[in-house]
């Protein structure tokens, strides 16, 4: 198994928003430096409920895998890339998790190893895909619905739309009080339900990864509070 973070940034400045953006370079310098961390990846966010193609320049994501919770713990709070962030941030959110189902690759791999531990808690999704230049069109057409829903959905704890590349990469992060409302609006008979069907039917993607986490920790805010603080999930 191994451990994941999720570390959500906001910056609210111009002057801030113009160096994160050109720490999508610098930053892979610091991670090919540290020796503790396996996959990691550096997004940009979409606006709205995130699952646009419209890039928001305020909110940037670090995910990065570890080989435990005390190492994730440690590098997040006090490496000097994760530091330089936090610096220039005017809100930042982590959350540490461990893989408990994993299936596809991202970039070629597979970073998420599942453990045997059974989660009775809130479930984390992560769904990410690399869309077919022939394809990207009719998925992005149906994203302003499946957002709409999920904005709505009074199960869903926390969402947030994340990727690489805008338009051709998508990360979706959302967390659910159970698995059995994750399912509901994963695969009812919605939008993003049907979504799913044409997926299958028209092979829009390239590249698919499904996993599945349970919370292990999460510190600082986000829109000004702990997203989970409320939900009895943290």
């Amino acid at each position: 198994m191994n451990t994941v973070s999720l570390s959500l940034f906001r910056f609210t400045s111009l002057p801030a928003r113009i160096w994160v953006f050109g720490q999508m370079g610098a930053a892979r310098l610091a991670f090919m430096r540290m020796p503790e961390v396996g996959f990691y990846k550096l997004c940009g966010s979409g606006t709205g409920e995130g699952f646009t193609p419209k890039p928001n320049t305020a909110v940037w994501a670090i995910l990065a895998t570890w080989p435990d919770a005390e190492t994730a713990r440690n590098r997040t709070q006090t490496a000097p890339v994760y530091r330089r962030w936090l610096g220039h941030a005017s809100e930042s959110w982590t959350i540490l998790l461990e893989p408990t189902s994993a299936r596809g690759k991202w970039s070629g791999q597979e970073p998420f190893i599942p453990s045997d531990t059974p989660n009775t808690g809130p479930v984390v999704a992560l769904t990410r895909a690399t869309m077919r230049m022939a394809t990207f069109l009719r998925f992005w057409r149906r994203v302003p619905d499946i957002s709409a829903v999920i904005g709505h959905d009074t199960n869903v704890i926390f969402k947030i739309g994340i990727g690489e590349v805008p338009l051709l990469h998508q990360v979706t992060f959302s967390i659910w009080p159970d698995a059995a409302s994750m399912a509901k609006f994963a695969r009812g008979n919605g939008p993003h339900g049907r979504a799913i069907q044409a997926v299958r039917a028209e092979n829009w993607f390239s590249e698919e990864l499904y996993a599945r986490f349970r919370i292990l920790d999460n510190w600082g805010t986000w829109g000004g509070k702990n997203p989970l603080a409320t939900k009895d999930a943290a």
